[in-house]
């Protein structure tokens, strides 16, 4: 039988958390809650269903789920997002991997995203193939602060599904953009990346036709236009407040002379 261990990075999360770590335990004899000192009910949820929960300040993305990694029991892992579910026909499925085969040490699901609660089948957000499952002992998250990957080249897609709440409106998808942008320019500033006046807009443009256009956004009507809007300025601003910690530290460069 095969043996699951789950994991989840929390904070204020009791929205979804239940359905959440309902459907780990489905599958899953042991999870692991990793939690960033919420202030809501995430914490007595996931005592309550029987999850162990490591209370710990905020690493980054990555390093959360590493750490998170680090308690469980098992060798294949479960990870899920605070507002992923397990799709039934997944739940299905994980029982019938061949967890012993060497050529894979991780697998990728589809996933199907929401925006205020409705399904979002184009602009990039479906089939939105993910890597949720993988042996600890073979891999590990990618050690950024946001949208940590799994890392390794021996990866089977399946074809079963993870349900996504991602965000709650458009509102919670600007504030997010904000954030999400400033931790990637961040990472792009510490790893010396080079860009040009005009690079913001490029990629912006760039990014509002790919997904838009090139991936049917034109089909979701507002909802569509929206994503591929924001997709845009989340590119842009990546690289705009790039630019601005460029600057900032050639000023501060100038004045220490």
């Amino acid at each position: 039988m095969n043996k699951f261990s789950g994991v989840v990075i929390t904070y204020n999360g009791e929205e979804y958390l239940e359905r959440c770590l309902e459907s780990l335990f489905q599958v899953c004899d042991d999870v692991v809650v990793v939690d960033s000192h919420s202030d809501d009910s995430t914490v007595d949820i996931a005592r309550k269903l029987g999850a162990r929960v490591i209370d710990h300040d905020y690493l980054g993305d990555g390093p959360q789920r590493s750490l998170g990694v680090l308690h469980c029991k098992h060798d294949w892992i479960i990870n899920l997002d605070q507002d992923e579910i397990l799709g039934s026909d997944l739940i299905e499925r994980l029982p019938q991997l061949d967890l012993q085969n060497p050529a894979v040490e991780a697998y990728e699901c589809r996933r199907k995203n929401h925006l205020h609660g409705k399904w979002i089948k184009v602009a990039g957000w479906y089939p939105d193939y993910i890597c949720r499952i993988f042996n600890k002992n073979k891999t590990d998250f990618s050690q950024v602060k946001t949208h940590a990957r799994i890392q390794t080249a021996r990866l089977r897609r399946l074809n079963e599904h993870i349900l996504h709440y991602s965000f709650r409106d458009l509102r919670d998808m600007i504030n997010r953009l904000n954030l999400y942008s400033d931790w990637q320019a961040e990472t792009l500033f510490n790893n010396g990346k080079k860009v040009s006046t005009f690079t913001p807009v490029i990629h912006g443009m760039i990014s509002f036709a790919k997904h838009y256009l090139v991936k049917r956004g034109v089909l979701a009507g507002l909802d569509g236009l929206s994503i591929s809007i924001l997709n845009a300025l989340g590119s842009y601003f990546k690289y705009a407040k790039l630019i601005e910690k460029q600057a900032q530290r050639r000023h501060g460069d100038t004045q220490h002379k």
